[in-house]
């Protein structure tokens, strides 16, 4: 018998592991991305690379922002609790099935985010989804035409900002380097007049942030649903979770190096008793004059402010850490009309990927109590 698991990996290897983000989505006003060599910044508020292709290896450089990134012309404005929607899957480009998504922001300090140099950013962590309450990947539903949903710290305080939404592919990462990491990076200028901003423990750089042996991007129990799953990376920020910081390790923040890992995921929703999201249908195709390169006579791409009396969106209930913020809401809606993915045969990586999910078998302890019984150990 085929697990319940197998099946999507199954239909997930007839899909090309690659993506970008096509389209940003902020407070319901599009901005196209753009993609390939270009002479000069694109006409766009997120950040142009080269090729859609996996990133192998945490110490990529690529790991930052994409393949080749370049800053793009434009910035678009944004507001405290703003809605982000995260496109991947335009172009029937897509990722794998398995593994988290994370969410950073980053401040570009006094300069605008299409001038700042993104390889000296310091990122702190806003968002992360992992598992579904039915211990399916929540990364699984862009395959299906869903896009990812990020929520802006509802007191971040006003700045201009880099975010950058991730996506890691698990699915031959039971073996170092065999993670793959998809990275995207908006530029903006966040409004409003509140004050939260991370603590310096809570920074880190990319590369630098992740290693390819940390729990989350290592992992021989990736196939097991009931398994549970450590995020990598620095927790969420304490301005947005509440929680007391994590003291920096000594020798100074960790901006450099792997901090310590953050919660695991669980497979059933947050424990203040919020349900799993609705999935609401994709917007249906956005009308050309949404795009941002459309007739911009300015470097900056305004969004609607978000409503003033409006609240940090409902706790994640994708099984993003129990710790994880009101404020870092996460969905995924998926379109409509999404065609089903089709199951084809399977090659390279992906037949590995396979025969992992397929041999899978929960592990027993009888033998090692026998063991342990016949030594008389207490």
């Amino acid at each position: 018998m085929i697990s319940a698991f197998f099946v999507p990996l199954l239909a997930a290897a007839s899909v090309a592991a690659h993506g970008f983000v096509s389209t940003v989505t902020i407070d319901g006003k599009v901005f196209k991305g753009t993609i390939g060599k270009a002479d000069k910044p694109a006409d766009s508020v997120i950040r142009q690379v080269t090729e859609p292709s996996p990133i192998k290896g945490a110490q990529n450089p690529a790991v930052n922002c994409g393949n080749n990134a370049q800053a793009s012309s434009l910035v678009a404005d944004a507001q405290p609790g703003s809605q982000f929607t995260f496109d991947w899957t335009t172009g029937a480009l897509a990722p794998h099935n398995t593994g988290p998504m994370l969410t950073y922001m980053a401040s570009c300090g006094e300069t605008t985010c299409d001038k700042f140099d993104s390889t000296k950013a310091q990122w702190f962590k806003i968002q992360q989804v992992g598992r579904k309450a039915n211990g399916q990947w929540a990364q699984a539903d862009l395959m299906k035409g869903g896009k990812a949903e990020v929520t802006l710290p509802s007191n971040i305080a006003p700045g201009n900002y880099l975010i950058r939404h991730e996506i890691i592919a698990l699915h031959i990462a039971t073996s170092p380097g065999g993670a793959e990491f998809y990275a995207s990076c908006t530029q903006l200028k966040v409004g409003g007049n509140q004050n939260g901003v991370p603590t310096a423990s809570e920074l880190v750089s990319f590369p630098g942030a992740y290693s390819d042996t940390d729990p989350g991007i290592l992992d021989a129990e990736i196939f097991n649903p009931q398994a549970p799953y450590t995020f990598p990376g620095p927790k969420i920020a304490s301005f947005i979770t509440g929680d007391a910081p994590s003291p920096a390790p000594s020798g100074g923040p960790a901006v450099n190096g792997s901090s310590a890992p953050s919660p695991t995921s669980s497979d059933s929703p947050a424990a203040n008793g919020s349900s799993a999201p609705s999935l609401a249908p994709s917007p249906s195709g956005s009308p050309a004059a949404n795009d941002s390169s459309a007739g911009a006579p300015a470097p900056s791409a305004s969004a609607p402010s978000s409503p003033t009396n409006a609240s940090s969106s409902s706790i994640n209930a994708l099984s993003s850490s129990t710790s994880a913020p009101s404020s870092s809401a996460s969905a995924l809606s998926p379109s409509a009309n999404a065609p089903a993915s089709s199951v084809t045969g399977t090659k390279g990586p992906c037949r590995t990927a396979v025969a992992n999910a397929s041999a899978y078998r929960p592990r027993r302890h009888s033998r090692i109590m026998r063991n342990l019984a016949s030594k008389h150990i207490h």
